[in-house]
């Protein structure tokens, strides 16, 4: 199998793949998936190996870098696979593998043209564009022919983005039993909708997902949307993110636009829950806007709108500390802009057994710099945070 790890390593590091199918499986019912096909995407992020699962009932996708494609593809091979048709710009190979492990690849001329990346980003959506859809026709963002209307394409990137990092959170959460899902600030939720469809009719996982908002309207048009769909496991509740007590246990927290401090209480609540995974997109941020100062930044604080974006900046990075602090592995990603707010900033946390004694004094030195005294986030959190920050 060696040789095979290096032709594989060879094609992928150089890239020249253009598509490769894995199949007949060796031992059935060992995996659940029958089939592997992989294919290059040009992403924002760059360019990544799409890796399509395909099982009896379902497909599934997951983006890799090319170190992980090639140890996936490995795996796949010596542990689930006999058989590998493998196209690249220079030649196609044949790979068999028999019973006994004996490995044989065969080389033909190439048959395939090489893929057009630039015109691949379409074809990377986990919804894709031309195959109708209910819960996004029932929105109006595409017709029933599956064509994304026009003022509405904004929307279904924007879906798409989310749907990835949510991709991206599955493989890293227990999802053997029902996963609780609260969506902070719904609006008028074609996220949450997005979030139901992938996780219930995508990954058929069993979920139960509640949106919370504090517009009446809204939440009687949400649910009168998901009771059209069949989305029995949907519900769309009135109400204020601190007054929220509707589950004892939540797995995943999600918020995209709760302003100012309801995005604390939002993360607040997730921490409290020991929440395995959230999703949040702060909105506007005022906190810090009168607070923060150091006399090195006066040329940037005395700028009214440079001052506003610096303090968004500084009260998202607390909030990202402040959760490594607690046991999460704390990214921010930029994500797509609101309909109503210009802010593109994504913090997704996952829960970890482990715990940043460095994000203790990074958080402390960080306020001190800053001449901040406490937050909101850190006085709603004092009985967890205590026993790290102040024995420092």
């Amino acid at each position: 199998m060696e040789d095979i790890a290096l032709l594989i390593e060879d094609i992928i590091q150089d890239e020249k793949l253009i598509y490769t199918v894995l199949s007949n499986l060796k031992k059935k019912g060992e995996a659940t998936f029958s089939k592997v096909s992989i294919k290059p995407v040009l992403l924002k992020e760059g360019k990544k190996l799409q890796f399509t699962y395909e099982y009896e009932k379902k497909v599934t996708h997951n983006n890799m870098d090319f170190k992980e494609a090639t140890l996936e593809i490995n795996k796949l091979l010596n542990d689930y696979f006999r058989q590998a048709m493998i196209f690249t710009i220079e030649a196609d190979y044949q790979i068999l593998i028999s019973k006994k492990g004996k490995a044989t690849i065969l080389k033909k001329k190439p048959t395939k043209e090489n893929i057009d990346l630039s015109h691949n980003r379409k074809k990377a959506y986990i919804i894709e564009e031309g195959k109708p859809n209910n819960f996004l026709i029932r929105l109006g963002v595409m017709n029933e022919n599956g064509k994304v209307l026009s003022k509405k394409y904004d929307k279904f990137k924007q879906i798409n983005r989310f749907l990835e990092m949510v991709a991206d959170v599955i493989p890293k959460i227990k999802t053997d039993k029902t996963l609780n899902i609260v969506d902070f600030g719904c609006g008028k939720s074609y996220l949450t909708f997005a979030l139901y469809h992938y996780l219930v009719d995508m990954l058929q996982l069993d979920v139960n997902i509640i949106g919370l908002d504090l517009k009446h309207d809204v939440i009687n048009f949400c649910n009168e949307v998901a009771c059209d769909l069949s989305y029995d496991r949907l519900k769309f509740i009135h109400g204020d993110i601190k007054d929220f007590k509707e589950l004892d246990r939540v797995d995943m927290v999600v918020t995209l636009h709760a302003c100012d401090t309801a995005t604390d209480a939002a993360l607040v609540k997730a921490v409290n829950w020991e929440a395995q995974a959230i999703l949040s997109v702060p909105c506007c941020q005022h906190e810090l806007l009168d607070i923060i100062h150091n006399p090195i930044m006066i040329p940037m604080e005395k700028h009214g709108i440079i001052k506003e974006k610096l303090s968004s900046l500084v009260t998202d990075s607390i909030r990202a500390n402040v959760l490594e602090i607690l046991g999460y592995s704390t990214q921010l990603l930029e994500f797509i802009d609101m309909e109503h707010t210009p802010k593109n900033v994504l913090i997704r946390a996952i829960k970890t057994d482990n715990q940043s004694k460095d994000a203790v004094k990074q958080y402390l030195d960080f306020k001190k710099f800053w001449g901040i005294e406490e937050l909101y986030i850190e006085k709603a959190l004092e009985e967890r945070l205590k026993k790290y920050i102040h024995s420092n």
